[in-house]
């Protein structure tokens, strides 16, 4: 694994404390494999009122992701030796950050747009709440033109969320704020549940911290159903029922649910179950 920065040597990003601003301890953790200009225009989206850090894990691209310039944000890349899988990359991502002494990651994937103020938002409700290792935000799911789909509005409480977590997403991955200790607390990301990274990380954050949602709009997330791999589709859903059936609760009726919701899944064909989706959501459900 190796660094490169825009605009200056690596040895500039070695600690937090010389940074300015009231976001001056989050860093924007951001996978990358291919799409420079997904890349480009993913942290041109960022609207804050102070200067932002952003952290490419460039997963192996070829030819590497280069650190576009954008203003009021340093960005560094950190390069993978060869292309690992979005897991491992997370996995970087985390440990560099937890290096450079940040304390909230805020993810987001190539492709996917910020909403304005998100992240200043997002750490103000993790200030005042210790507990909160990851918070989400509601995402507008968009297709290729920008054109808006459906919305995903998941549970604001935790209560609610650790209820639900088997039947429903908990959080949406690109949209969340994650408290760095924490995540290296339970483990880190891990591959051992490959396409299901963020689900394995939210049940573990789950067990001994809090984890909810603000009840607004913070990210605009990207379907790209022509990128959409069989192989992949069954590895996740191979991954969560496997994290289903080891969290499960008998006599939880939504873990249940949950359990029936994932089989489904692997009869049913993608697209269809874009459809539903389309039609539950779109209803505001």
């Amino acid at each position: 694994m190796t660094n490169s920065v825009a605009g200056s040597p690596p040895q500039m990003f070695a600690q937090v404390s010389g940074r300015q601003g009231a976001l001056a301890d989050v860093a924007v953790l951001m996978p990358a494999y291919n799409g420079q200009a997904d890349v480009e225009r993913t942290l041109a989206s960022f609207a804050e009122d102070a200067p932002l850090y952003a952290l490419i894990v460039d997963d192996g691209s070829a030819p590497p992701i280069v650190a576009p310039n954008v203003p009021g944000m340093q960005v560094e890349v950190v390069r993978m030796a060869q292309n690992g899988g979005i897991e491992r990359a997370l996995q970087a991502g985390i440990e560099a950050l937890a290096a450079r002494g940040f304390q909230y990651a805020a993810r987001i994937d190539a492709g996917d747009l910020a909403v304005p103020h998100r992240l200043a938002k997002q750490r103000a409700r993790m200030e005042a709440e210790p507990r909160l290792a990851a918070l989400g935000t509601w995402t507008q799911v968009v297709n290729q033109a920008g054109e808006p789909l459906f919305m995903l509005r998941p549970a604001a409480d935790a209560l609610t969320l650790r209820r639900t977590r088997l039947l429903i997403a908990p959080l949406v991955h690109p949209s969340v704020m994650l408290r760095v200790a924490a995540v290296i607390d339970v483990g880190n990301y891990r591959v051992q549940y490959p396409a299901a990274e963020d689900l394995d990380l939210f049940l573990r954050l789950m067990e001994r911290y809090d984890c909810g949602n603000l009840p607004e709009l913070g990210l605009y997330y990207e379907l790209n159903e022509g990128g959409i791999s069989a192989t992949k589709r069954r590895k996740q859903i191979t991954s969560t029922l496997r994290l289903q059936l080891r969290y499960w609760n008998v006599l939880n009726w939504r873990d249940w649910a949950g359990i029936a919701k994932t089989l489904l899944h692997f009869v049913t064909p993608y697209r269809m179950l874009q459809k539903v989706k389309r039609a539950w959501f779109g209803r505001g459900v």
